[in-house]
This record gives C-alpha cells, sequence and structure tokens, in this order.
C-alpha cells in the first residue's frame, strides 16, 4: 500500500464515520432517539490507564477530565481504522473500483467490536443485554455499522475524485 492509499483509506474511514455522525443527530433531532455517548466512551479509554477494563455501569464511575475529547477522537481514529483494515483486507484495488456489497457486509460485521468488546467493557452486556430495550440497541448498533458500510462505499467515490 502507497502513502497516497493510505491516507486515502483514513479519509474513507473519517467521511464515513461522519455520515454516521450526522445520520445520528437527525435521529436525535426529527426522532428525539438516544445515541452513544462518546463522553463514556472516553471515560472507559481514559480508566484504562489506571488498568479498569470493564465497568458495572459506566455511567456511574466517576467523570474523567477531558472524556468527552477523548470519546470523539477515538470514534474518528476507530473509523479510520476500520477503514484501513476493510481495504487491507479487501484489497485496495477496491479504493479505485468500490463495490457496495462488500463495503456494507464490512459495516455489519463490525458490529462484532460493539457487540461483544465494547458494550461488555461499558457495562452494557454482550450485545446490549443489561439495557432497558436490548433489540432497540442492537437494531441501533446493526442499522449505525451497516451505514458506517454505506459510508466507506459514499466515501470511496468521493476518493476516486481526488
Amino acid at each position: 500500500m502507497t502513502f497516497l492509499q493510505f491516507i486515502q483509506a483514513i479519509v474513507i474511514g473519517l467521511v464515513a464515520t461522519l455520515l454516521i455522525d450526522i445520520w445520528s443527530y437527525f435521529l436525535k433531532k426529527c426522532f428525539n432517539q438516544t445515541t452513544l455517548n462518546f463522553c463514556f466512551v472516553g471515560r472507559w479509554a481514559l480508566t484504562m490507564a489506571s488498568g479498569q477494563f470493564k465497568h458495572v455501569d459506566i455511567a456511574a464511575s466517576e467523570a474523567k477530565e477531558r472524556e468527552c475529547v477523548v470519546g470523539w477522537i477515538l470514534h474518528y481514529i476507530i473509523g479510520a481504522l476500520f477503514s484501513l483494515f476493510f481495504v487491507l483486507l479487501i484489497g485496495k484495488e477496491w479504493m479505485t473500483s468500490p463495490l457496495f456489497l462488500p463495503a456494507c457486509l464490512f459495516g455489519l460485521f463490525s458490529t462484532v467490536m460493539p457487540f461483544f468488546v465494547m458494550q461488555p467493557a461499558l457495562g452494557l452486556g454482550v450485545m446490549a443485554v443489561n439495557t432497558a430495550k436490548p433489540n432497540q440497541a442492537r437494531l441501533k448498533t446493526l442499522t449505525t455499522h451497516l451505514l458506517f458500510g454505506v459510508g466507506l462505499y459514499l466515501s470511496a467515490q468521493f476518493v476516486l475524485f481526488i
């Protein structure tokens, strides 16, 4: 992978992540749907420095200075890394001739991380089993990550022109 292709893969991930944030904003403003609080992601990351990797309830854990900033930065770093992983997995040629289905399938596959790593670590349980509405939480996760896959595809279309 060339340096330019590396940068393109990162940009694709950043734009795909922005797309899911725009979608989340739309859901919150138009339908009053709650979305993931990235401050909690930052809190989780910051507590790892003291050796705590799992929380019973991240909302009840002590707030950390700059947790929101850290959470949002991590959100975009993770999106960029997911994109880079996808391009390395499927082949850098995908960026010059992007296909919709592989991007969407990867988006769905990427739910492995929230379902089996993030949600349990934040105290939400595997596949959000400890939430008030687990099926709704799962559907939101699946939809968001599918949209990330759509974003990968659309972003790659944009990157073709730069």
